[in-house]
């Protein structure tokens, strides 16, 4: 299993220096990467890069916000292959994310 790909010094920055603050962001992330990574995964099962690439984008500005430099990285491979119609990156790297994620929600 890889490390959690984060840049914590970048998320404090983002919350003002306040661990509280941070900790409510990351929560809330949690919350929509779960539901996000269930509709990309039903975007890729039904061939619809639209959706793929709509979730994706979510997870990727959530992630870009607090600092999860991995995820992020990830999410913008797929986004921008979602939008030129094709689902071949959000599907081959669609298990590293889903390992990105669960770290995440060891946190």
């Amino acid at each position: 299993m890889s490390d959690l790909g984060w840049n914590r010094e970048f998320a404090m920055e983002q919350a003002a220096d306040d661990e509280e603050l941070l900790q409510e962001l990351i929560g809330i992330f949690k919350e929509s990467s779960t539901a996000d990574l269930a509709n990309l995964k039903q975007g890729i099962s039904k061939g619809d890069a639209a959706m793929a690439g709509s979730s994706a984008h979510s997870i990727k500005g959530a992630a870009a916000s607090l600092g999860f430099e991995t995820i992020q990285g990830l999410t913008e491979a797929m986004e921008a292959d979602c939008r030129d119609g094709s689902l071949a990156v959000a599907t081959e790297e669609l298990p590293k994310l889903e390992e990105q994620l669960s770290l995440l929600q060891e946190l």
